[in-house]
């Protein structure tokens, strides 16, 4: 019951993420200073939770430390990449470069850990492709809203790599170093790298006179912050409870996410659905449940 929970509880604050994106883009909050100061949240909130704060020179000996330094790097990359697309391209159309990725670590889990590649997990997935595909693609009154460039297909293709390669990271380092009394100090690590390169590059613009420090974006820090840590907290308590069927759980909370954030863009933000997009949502329910009972 409770790695249920965690899955769940990873879906929506995950999702909470993506959302967040569109509400600082529609009030004008800068990006890079919000993603920064979420970074720095989460190091603050990760050290409550530890009880202490465990980044100090002991941890050169700790073998999972190289991974924590790439995953830092990874998370502000593909945030602020994340950010961007969701603003230019819309919550719904982003999601589908993002979780398409799961395939990735999908993979990853069948051949690296020899777990069951079934015919009905493998259906589960291809029909998962299909769905985020038709659940994100715009409604035809949408279409001509986003010109198309290369930067439309070239964003999307990152978020799908870099995306897909973080999921099947976070996969690893789980099975290979993670347990319940270093699993805070690691996400800790990861968050203070993130928080460390992002002001390295605010403390640039600030003294160029590029940018000025922002109140709202302080705000927006905080309130994405503290569920960005403990999605991926709760991410890792999924994977740990369902051990052996990783391929299985990274694609239904991915799937889960593109569920959520579909029904609040149309809900919330009026994102329109179009009749394809409902047949998308409705294939993500008969993906999930393929995958689960695969």
């Amino acid at each position: 019951m409770s790695s249920l929970f965690f899955l769940i509880a990873s879906i929506i604050l995950t999702a909470w993420l993506t959302i967040a994106f569109k509400i600082v883009g529609r009030l004008g909050i800068n990006n890079l200073q919000a993603i920064v100061f979420n970074y720095t949240v989460c190091v603050i909130t990760g050290t409550f939770v530890n009880g202490s704060f465990p980044v100090n020179s002991s941890l050169v000996k700790e073998p999972w430390l190289p991974w924590a330094l790439v995953m830092g790097c990874g998370f502000i990359s593909l945030f602020n990449l994340a950010a961007y697309t969701v603003q230019k391209i819309g919550v719904a159309a982003a999601t589908v470069a993002y979780k398409l990725s799961m395939v990735i670590p999908f993979v990853f889990s069948i051949y690296l850990y020899n777990e069951d590649a079934t015919i009905l997990k493998i259906a589960g997935v291809a029909v998962a492709l299909l769905a985020v595909w038709l659940t994100t693609r715009p409604a035809e009154k949408n279409k001509n809203e986003h010109k198309v460039s290369w930067m439309v297909w070239a964003m999307p293709l990152l978020l799908f790599v870099g995306s897909g390669l973080l999921d099947a990271m976070i996969k690893y380092v789980e099975q290979a170093f993670i347990n319940p009394g270093n699993q805070d100090a690691y996400l800790i690590t990861a968050f203070c790298v993130a928080a460390t390169v992002g002001w390295l590059i605010l403390f640039y613009l600030f003294s160029t006179g590029k940018q000025k420090l922002s109140a709202k974006a302080l705000v927006a820090g905080i309130c994405i912050g503290v569920p960005n840590y403990f999605s991926i907290w709760c991410l890792l308590g999924a994977l740990k409870g369902y051990s052996g069927n990783s391929s299985a759980i990274i694609p239904i909370n991915n799937m889960g996410i593109v569920l959520f954030t579909a029904l609040v863009a149309w809900l919330i933000f009026k994102e329109k659905l179009s009749a394809v997009n409902w047949l998308g949502i409705a294939l993500s329910l008969g993906a999930i449940a393929l995958i689960a009972y695969g």
